[in-house]
């Protein structure tokens, strides 16, 4: 294997190592996690059409990709001082502004591809 495909691969398993990280050290995670298999078994079960699919796919990426982001700067936040200080405060509180909103989004878009299922499966 050339020094590029290795270094690829290595970039692989950093990358990995760093999701199995945010997993075991994040309580929010695994409510992501379980939203995420909810949302999937749901477009299973309601066998929803490809487009949809990819709604739900972007709702689902866009909630980890903001995760992983706030984890990350809250970690460089503190590894930067242990001391409190409103910069520090300010950047933690809009990164976790920023999983809000895409977990606001997520929401929007499971209301829209799974509500009028939903609703039509309770004869509403």
């Amino acid at each position: 294997m050339n020094s590029y495909f290795r270094g690829r691969l290595l970039s692989v398993t950093h990358a990995l190592r760093g999701l199995t990280a945010l997993f075991r050290s994040e309580p929010n995670a695994k409510i992501h996690a379980f939203a995420t298999l909810l949302a999937v078994l749901a477009s299973v079960f309601f066998r929803i059409s490809p487009v949809e699919w990819a709604l739900v796919a972007f709702a689902i990426t866009g909630v980890w990709v903001a995760e992983a982001m706030n984890t990350a700067i809250e970690s460089v936040v503190d590894r930067v001082s242990s001391e409190i200080h409103p910069l520090s405060g300010r950047a933690k509180d809009v990164a976790a502004g920023g999983v809000l909103v895409a977990a606001v989004g997520a929401l929007i878009i499971a209301g829209l591809v799974f509500g009028p299922r939903i609703l039509k499966l309770l004869g509403i």
